[in-house]
C-alpha cells in the first residue's frame, strides 16, 4: 500500500499559515526575518515562529523553517545565533542548500532534522543517498526531473530518507532557483533572498533605430507580441494525483509564501480534497474538475505540468500571456461565527458593498452563495461598503461556517 504524502504548504505570515493550516496541511513552511530565500514575504520574528510552532503542534501540523539562502562568511556568527533560537522554538526541521549552514546546524542543533533545499539541485539517487549519508532526513528534488526519475530515485533510496516535490506554484527559468539575472539587472542577490525577478518582466526583444532618423524606433516583437522572454509558466499538478503519489515521494510542496492568503487556503484545500479522495478508493478515483476550477480563481500565470512528463514543448515553459491572471477578489478572511445571530465575522481584504453578490469557501472546498444584505463595522455601526483599509467587519451568513474560511467575490 502507498504512503499517504505530505501536504506541505506556504506560509508567508501568521494569517497565511493559519488559513493554510485551516485548508488541510500536514505541514507549512516558512522563514525568519534573516536567511531565507523570500525576503520581500512577510516573514515570522522570532517570537511569531515560536507562536506558530505553538499553534501547529496543537493542531498535529509540523513546522519547517527555511534557512536556505547561501551565506557569506561574515554572516555566520549571527547565522549560528538564529539556528540555536530555532532549536530552542522546536521547529520540526530546517530546510537548506548550502553545506556550510547544513554542517553548522549538524553542530548546534543537532536535534533539529534537516531538509535540502530543491536548490541543492538533487537530481540523481547518488545525489540524495550523499545528502542522507550525511545526515540529512529528506531531499527537496530539483524541479527538472521527470516523475520516471522520480519514482527511480525513490525506488533506489528506499526507505534510507524521503524526498519532496513542487506540485504546485511558480516556476524558475534558472536551474532550480539558482539565477543571476536580478543581481545584474537590480543589484538584490536572488540567491540572498532579495530576487527582483526580472524573469517575470516583458521585454522587447530589440530595438531598431535607422542612423537618418534619431528617436524614431522599431520594436522588433517575437511572433504574435509574445514578449515573456524568461517567465515560465506555474506548475500544476493537480489532475495527476495518481502519478505523483506513485512516484513515491513521500512530500507534495506548494510554493507560494508571497501569495495571497485565499492562495494559500485554495490551493491547500484543492490539492487536500484530491489526495484524500484518492487513498478513500483508489480504484474509482476520478478527477474533481471543480477542483481545477478553484485553482483557476487564484492569482496565477498560465498552468503547466512543468518537467514531470520530460522534454520541451509548446504546452509548458514560457508564458504566452503577460503577467498574472488575476483572482476572484478576495473580500475576507473569517474570524469566527455567532451561532445565534448567524453572523460571520471578517478580517478585511478589499472593498465590496451591500447588494454585491459573494461567495464563501470553506475549509472543506464547499462554497456558500448569497447577495450581501448588510454590513456592519466592529462597533455595531452599519455600513454600505467596506473601505479598503484593514478592518474587521460583519455579516449574514445563510449557514455556519468555521474559522479561516474565505469571503470572495462571487464569480459572473
Amino acid at each position: 500500500m502507498l504512503k499517504k504524502p505530505e501536504l506541505l504548504a506556504p506560509a508567508g505570515n501568521m494569517e497565511k499559515l493559519k488559513v493554510a493550516v485551516a485548508f488541510g496541511a500536514d505541514a507549512v513552511y516558512l522563514a525568519g526575518r534573516f536567511f531565507g530565500m523570500r525576503s520581500m514575504a512577510d516573514n515570522f520574528s522570532d517570537g511569531e515562529i515560536v507562536e506558530a510552532v505553538s499553534y501547529c503542534h496543537a493542531k498535529g501540523v509540523k513546522v519547517y523553517v527555511t534557512v536556505n539562502i547561501m551565506p557569506r562568511t561574515d554572516e555566520y556568527v549571527k547565522l549560528a545565533e538564529y539556528l540555536k533560537k530555532l532549536g530552542e522554538a522546536g521547529v520540526d526541521a530546517l530546510i537548506v542548500s548550502d553545506i556550510g549552514v547544513f554542517m553548522t546546524a549538524k553542530e548546534l542543533v543537532p536535534e533539529i532534522p534537516l531538509h535540502i533545499s530543491t536548490q541543492a539541485c538533487a537530481v540523481s539517487a547518488k545525489t540524495c543517498s550523499e545528502w542522507l549519508k550525511l545526515g540529512a532526513e529528506r531531499v527537496v528534488l530539483a524541479r527538472e526531473l521527470t516523475l520516471s526519475e522520480v519514482q527511480k530515485i525513490n525506488n533506489e533510496i528506499g526507505d534510507r530518507g524521503e524526498t519532496e516535490i513542487f506540485v504546485h506554484g511558480s516556476m524558475c527559468v534558472a536551474y532550480s532557483g539558482r539565477c543571476l539575472l536580478s543581481n545584474y539587472l537590480t543589484g538584490r542577490d536572488a540567491n540572498h533572498g532579495a530576487c527582483a525577478q526580472p524573469c517575470r518582466w516583458e521585454y522587447k526583444v530589440a530595438e531598431v533605430e535607422e542612423v537618418k532618423r534619431p528617436g524614431e524606433r522599431l520594436v522588433v516583437e517575437e511572433s504574435g507580441g509574445e514578449t515573456m522572454t524568461f517567465s515560465s509558466r506555474d506548475l500544476c499538478m493537480i489532475e495527476h494525483i495518481p502519478e505523483l503519489i506513485e512516484s513515491g515521494a513521500s512530500s507534495f510542496k506548494i510554493e507560494g509564501r508571497m501569495k495571497s492568503s485565499c492562495y494559500a487556503g485554495i490551493v491547500t484545500g484543492a490539492y487536500r480534497k484530491a489526495i484524500d479522495s484518492w487513498f478513500e478508493n483508489p480504484d474509482a478515483y476520478r478527477f474533481d474538475p471543480m477542483l481545477m476550477k478553484q485553482l483557476e480563481s487564484v492569482c496565477h500565470r498560465e498552468y503547466c505540468t512543468g518537467f514531470f512528463f520530460g522534454g520541451y514543448s509548446d504546452k509548458f515553459n514560457i508564458c504566452k500571456t503577460p503577467g498574472y491572471i488575476k483572482e476572484q477578489s478576495a473580500l475576507g478572511i473569517c474570524l469566527g461565527y455567532d451561532k445565534v445571530g448567524k453572523r460571520a465575522s471578517f478580517m478585511q481584504k478589499n472593498k465590496f458593498s451591500e447588494g454585491d453578490t459573494v461567495e464563501i469557501v470553506t475549509p472543506d472546498m464547499n462554497t456558500q452563495r448569497f447577495k450581501v444584505s448588510e454590513i456592519f463595522l466592529e462597533n455595531g455601526e452599519r455600513t454600505v461598503s467596506v473601505p479598503h483599509p484593514k478592518m474587521i467587519f460583519e455579516i449574514d451568513v445563510p449557514e455556519e461556517i468555521p474559522a479561516y474560511s474565505i469571503l470572495r467575490m462571487a464569480d459572473g
